[in-house]
Parts: structure tokens; sequence; C-alpha cells
């Protein structure tokens, strides 16, 4: 039963991606009475899904860290959404489909897509933020790096970073499996799942994709998926008992604070009125 609306919840966010980092941002974001939109990307599917709200997508009961997600498909079913307080809102509707529900307070890109072409948020919203590679304050008001090997921290002058170091690089690759090419996906395995080694975790158009290490499965594409060539495919904790799959990780913490404190830190301080934009950029 929806419970009417918390009034207090007057200030609207979306976040572009519904990735463990952007899930992380979004349960913040809630958590500070924003009503929160994640807008899925459609470019490379998420495969720590337990971390993630992206399944809400799939009608599945989604929870982060006791947060609800919930599917929206149209935008008076996100108007709506907005005016709970007990949930977020998944779409798969992009930002073009979004920007008619109302002006955004704040507009989260955490994509996380280093090798894209890194849009323009400004003037999309009253607070833009950029999260990992590509941004700077060309391109929007705040710019956050987020490389694993290191804290979130926001980049006052230059550009965010790209890759990681070489050496943190490979170890990083070592707990994935990558797409070759493109094709279907099948596996029957659940997340959360000890494997050794070697053990087929997948199929790719047939051809299987075995566990790199030891561990917990901690991320799997979803089966019966459609994947483009150099997705992850899946991703091994080698940690044993320390593992995480579920909830929002030292990372996600980190990211979604810098974002929460960006967001804080602009609304003490006075900001003259947008003037009206040109068209939104593709995003």
């Amino acid at each position: 039963m929806h419970r009417p609306a918390d009034h207090r919840k007057h200030r609207f966010a979306i976040v572009l991606g519904t990735n463990e980092i952007a899930s992380a941002v979004a349960v913040f974001l809630h958590r500070a009475d924003f009503g929160v939109v994640l807008s899925h990307d459609p470019d490379f599917p998420v495969i720590r899904r337990k971390m993630a709200f992206a399944d809400a997508l799939y009608r599945d009961d989604v929870k982060v860290e006791e947060v609800r997600g919930e599917r929206v498909d149209d935008g008076m079913q996100v108007f709506k959404g907005l005016r709970l307080f007990d949930r977020v809102s998944v779409t798969r509707l992009g930002l073009a489909d979004l920007l008619p529900v109302g002006t955004m307070d704040v507009l989260v890109d955490a994509r996380l897509q280093q090798h894209r072409t890194t849009p323009d948020l400004h003037r999309l919203a009253k607070l833009t933020i950029g999260i990992g590679a590509g941004f700077s304050a060309a391109n929007c008001d705040v710019a956050i790096d987020a490389r694993p090997e290191r804290g979130a921290a926001v980049v006052h002058d230059g550009w965010t970073a790209g890759a990681t170091s070489t050496e943190a690089g490979a170890a990083v690759n070592e707990r994935f499996a990558y797409a070759a090419g493109a094709g279907r996906w099948r596996s029957a395995v659940e997340i959360g799942t000890p494997v050794r080694r070697g053990a087929v975790l997948g199929l790719l158009s047939g051809a299987p994709h075995r566990a790199p290490c030891d561990g917990v499965v901690r991320g799997l594409i979803r089966d019966d998926s459609e994947v483009p060539a150099g997705a992850r495919l899946l991703e091994i904790d080698p940690r044993g008992r320390h593992a995480q799959w579920t909830g929002i990780d030292e990372r996600g913490r980190s990211i979604a604070k810098a974002v929460l404190d960006a967001v804080q830190l602009r609304s003490e301080r006075p900001r003259p009125p947008m003037t009206a934009s040109a068209s939104p950029p593709a995003v």
C-alpha cells in the first residue's frame, strides 16, 4: 500500500546508471530526502546486481540497504514515484525523456563508461556531478575521481582520471572474465556462490566462461542477456569469508558520500537563476 507523499521530500535528483555506484549514490540521496530516479545505461550490463537496483527493471523485488527500487515506464509513473518517500524509481527512459518531469535539483552521471564521449551536463540541473573518467569543470559543476585503488575525491583542477595504475589494474582484472565478442549469456549460477578456479559459471553463445580464481561470485550478468563485446561477464571476490556481494561497499560509500557532500555544500551557497539551455546532449 502506498503511503501518502512526504512533502519534506521536494528535491528531485536523476542518477544516470543503475550499477552499484549509481545505486549507492541513489541510496544516499534518498536518505537525504531527495526523490530519486535512476536512468538505466543500456550500453553495458550490470554484473554486481545484488549491490544495485538494475534488476528492478525486470520487476524483481530489489533493495539496497533496505531502500527499495521500483520500475517505472513512463513520465507519469516517474512523477507518481517521486511523490512516494519509501523507494527510488528505476527506468529505461533516457535523460531527454525525463526532463519534462520537472526541474532537476541534482543530476549525477554515474555510468562510469570511460571509453565513451563524456557529455556536457552544464545547465541541465541546478547542480551537475560527473563521476569517473572524463569529467572536469568544463562539462559539470562537480567532478569526482573514482579510481578503485583510492578513495573518492573532488577534482578542482584538471580532469578526472580514467585507468587505474598498471599494478592495481592487473590485480583487479584477475577477478573478472570478459566477453571476447557479442553474444547471448546463459548461466544458472547465483551471485554469492563459493567457487573454485576453473569452474564454469556461464556460456556466451555456447562458449564456456570460467572462474578466474577461487572465491565467491560477486558479479554475474543476468541469465539470458544480450552481451556486447568487451563487457565484463562475471567477477570473483577472492577474500573468502570477507567477500562482499550485497549492500554498499567501501568504494561505493566513499563516492556516494562525496556526492552528498557536494550537494550539501552547494545548498549552503546561493546560486543565481539558471538561464534557458539549448537542447540536451545525447547522454
